[in-house]
């Protein structure tokens, strides 16, 4: 005779698939853990990467003329006198401004043979007047940084002034109120100094300074250098 053989099933379906719906869900939460971690790791990397590379970039900013620019700047609408001498060097500035005048002097100029311009250009009075004259100008068209933190003037350098820079030499040519002003600078150091200036109302402020300093009883002579240097063409350019 036959038995018929009865199977249960213990295993419950729902529960079985209740736990394969778990293990899903920890496996697919585990790989959004770890996309997240990468995404994480990344964004760190790219993060510090700017951050050093900006880091580096200010760095090297600060060595070069236009860092400097920004100082004279910045120390000029401070009045910090000390931080503006660093920067200015009114000897040299004095010496080239009266060689630009010089070169343009006609040789046949009554008063050329009669004045020691390099002598001059060591003037005491002369040096304070060109310093004098130049902060002012500074502060003059630069007006519109007063109160500003350095960084913003430094980062705004480039937009007014271009430089060209050939080893320790750097010339810049800025551009400001309608007005051009061409620097010489020189490196010294970790900083520039500036070693030349043109700019015509400069000049033409340094060239009634030189008359100034002639002594009161030339007269002839002071008024035929006040007369040639009137008649001198784009001075200081």
């Amino acid at each position: 005779m036959k038995r018929n053989r009865i199977v249960i099933n213990f295993d419950d379906p729902a529960a079985a698939s209740g736990r394969g719906g778990a293990s899903r869900r920890r496996s697919s939460g585990r790989g959004i853990g770890r996309v997240l971690g990468v995404i994480a790791i990344l964004l760190v990397l790219i993060v510090g990467g700017l951050v050093a590379g900006g880091f580096f970039w200010w760095r090297h900013y600060q060595s070069g003329p236009a860092y400097s620019l920004a100082l004279l700047v910045d120390a000029t609408q401070r009045k910090d006198q000390q931080a503006v001498d660093s920067i200015l060097d009114t000897d040299k500035i004095a010496t080239d401004f009266v060689s630009q005048i010089r070169a343009r002097v006609p040789a046949s100029a009554i008063w050329a043979s009669q004045i020691d311009l390099t002598k001059m250009s060591s003037s005491a009075k002369l040096k304070e007047t060109l310093h004098d004259q130049l902060v002012k100008e500074v502060q003059r068209l630069t007006d519109v940084a007063a109160g500003k933190p350095l960084v913003i003037i430094a980062l705004a350098v480039p937009r007014f002034a271009e430089i060209k820079q050939e080893n320790n030499v750097a010339h810049a040519t800025v551009n400001l109120k309608d007005e051009q002003i061409q620097l010489t600078m020189v490196q010294n150091g970790d900083r520039w100094r500036v070693t030349a200036v043109q700019d015509e109302r400069l000049a033409r402020l340094l060239a009634q300074a030189m008359v100034n300093t002639l002594p009161t009883n030339g007269g002839h002579l002071q008024d035929e250098l006040q007369r040639q240097l009137n008649n001198l063409p784009n001075l200081g350019r």
